[in-house]
């Protein structure tokens, strides 16, 4: 029997300066802190049924710590143990109760770069709350793009091991891959691995532009956008946290019909990366790359 999992849960980063990270998050960005146990510091969307979707710590080094998904039930968490380790990953922690303060059942393991992953279930659910029109804060994750020297290996990985299916492709450049309706919960590109954005569905292409306002007037600069991409048809603006994450603001993001979408490669090309063509209207505005591979690889989660 093969299991999947259904949503992207949360992004655990460590930063050199947790003071910083920890105001941007709760204060600019626009999630909630809703707790703070063993060093570390959990963040929720207000959208979302999800009780923390960023999780920071304090380290010498920037690093992703732990990518989180979520599966439905104790025996999906099992199975896709049991699928990851087939295909090739390294195990963390095999099945079992859950650290952290939202309890939960889940098991841990390396992907084939060296990423910590964790797949869970059974935590503590908070109630969303519907947003209001202007807050302009995020409803929720939407999505990871994560660079790979092996993004035919890695796709394959996150399909056999996780139950992703492709969505589209942008050339050879770029896969967005589902696990639920939303287009793209993953996408994969070339590179040393390494996280290249976290990205968070506001609730329209207008808030976003009213967090744009907002974020500018608090003195958090723009780094690409505004614009629209082609593969997800969804919105974007860019920008960079005090200790050099990148983070976006997006909207609109396409909801597939499983029974009859059939993926496209698009050519890569400006405008389809950017269908607008206003992301670098403002000059010196660039897509966020990450160059350099996470020093978080192959690490036993903190």
């Amino acid at each position: 029997m093969t299991a999947q999992v259904t949503d992207l849960h949360y992004v655990a980063h460590a930063v050199p300066d947790l003071a910083s990270e920890r105001k941007f998050y709760g204060e600019t960005w626009g999630l909630v802190e809703v707790g703070d146990a063993d060093g570390k510091v959990y963040f929720a969307a207000e959208g979302s049924a999800h009780p923390y979707v960023i999780r920071l710590r304090e380290d010498a080094e920037q690093k992703t710590d732990l990518i989180g998904f979520s599966a439905d039930t104790r025996s999906d968490v099992d199975t896709v143990f049991a699928q990851a380790l087939a295909a090739g990953a390294k195990p963390i922690r095999e099945p079992g109760t859950a650290d952290g303060p939202v309890g939960g059942y889940s098991a841990r393991f390396f992907d084939p770069d060296g990423r910590a992953i964790e797949v869970i279930t059974d935590t503590a659910k908070r109630v969303p709350r519907e947003l209001a029109t202007g807050e302009a804060i995020p409803v929720g994750l939407s999505h990871i793009v994560l660079h790979s020297p092996d993004m035919a290996g890695l796709l394959k990985f996150y399909e056999d091991a996780l139950g992703f299916r492709v969505s589209d492709w942008v050339g050879k450049f770029m896969v967005f891959l589902r696990c639920n309706p939303a287009h793209h919960r993953l996408a994969i590109m070339g590179g040393p691995p390494s996280l290249n954005h976290v990205a968070f569905d506001v609730s329209s292409v207008d808030e976003m532009m009213r967090g744009l306002s907002r974020l500018t007037k608090e003195g958090v600069t723009l780094s690409w956008g505004p614009g629209r991409h082609t593969a997800g048809n969804n919105t974007f603006t860019y920008y960079i946290t005090p200790n050099g994450n990148a983070v976006e603001y997006t909207s609109d993001l396409e909801q597939i019909d499983e029974a009859t979408w059939t993926p496209t490669t698009y050519p890569m090309s400006g405008d389809i990366v950017d269908q607008w063509g206003t992301g670098r209207i403002i000059p010196g505005n660039v897509p966020h790359v990450t160059k350099d591979a996470d020093k978080g690889l192959w690490q036993i989660p903190a």
